[in-house]
């Protein structure tokens, strides 16, 4: 008589950390997707449920809504073009506030020009009428914020600023609008040596401003 070998019954449970991390990029990449080719108004959840190939319900026990699912979106957009942390220690660490904000400036504008980031804003530029929280999404984000308080603290150890955190902001926008805006199709994008003669130009004449106050 043959003995059937035993099997060991199926566990159930909850998913592993790994597999967890898997359904959770699963359903982000389909939501980016269609984001990005359908704007915020025209994705929903049923839709990103069936590109990813799970349940409506196995969607909304990791995303409460839409608003929530694209917070995810943006949320993993913004780390993967953030610098990792050692690089950001360097940016700020070992040189003159020039050439510091300098580095600085060159960063973010890789970051905020990356494909991604422009699709994002795109998003975000369509639909902000309908959707205005959007935006706020966008604005509350970590990294942003560290990103301010960073500049901020630069420019307190060098000048006597009454508002370092709003000066650290207009620096933000002094780098990024023109570029982004170009970049999206407001005009001609630059080219790489113009975006490096833009860097230096925007951080001489912030420093100038500072100097004067």
């Amino acid at each position: 008589m043959i003995k059937k070998e035993k099997t060991s019954p199926r566990r159930g449970g909850r998913p592993s950390r790994e597999q967890a991390e898997k359904l959770q990029d699963k359903i982000l990449d389909a939501a980016t997707a269609l984001f990005f080719a359908h704007g915020y108004g025209g994705t929903s959840i049923e839709a990103v449920a069936a590109r990813a190939r799970i349940t409506k319900r196995t969607l909304y026990v990791r995303f409460a809504n839409k608003q929530e699912l694209f917070r995810g979106v943006v949320r993993r957009i913004v780390e993967h073009v953030t610098p990792p942390a050692a690089n950001v220690e360097q940016l700020f660490s070992g040189a003159s506030i020039d050439e510091t904000l300098r580095r600085v400036a060159q960063a973010i504008l890789q970051a905020s020009l990356s494909a991604e980031s422009l699709a994002l804003h795109r998003i975000i530029i369509a639909e902000a009428t309908r959707f205005p929280e959007l935006a706020m999404v966008l604005h509350q984000q970590k990294s942003r914020q560290e990103a301010i308080t960073r500049i901020a603290g630069l420019l307190t150890r060098n000048f006597a600023l009454s508002d370092p955190a709003f000066a650290a902001e207009q620096f933000l926008f002094l780098v990024v609008a023109a570029p982004q805006r170009r970049a999206l199709g407001l005009g001609t994008p630059f080219t790489p040596a113009e975006l490096a003669a833009w860097s230096d130009k925007a951080v001489d004449l912030f420093l100038n401003g500072c100097r004067r106050l």
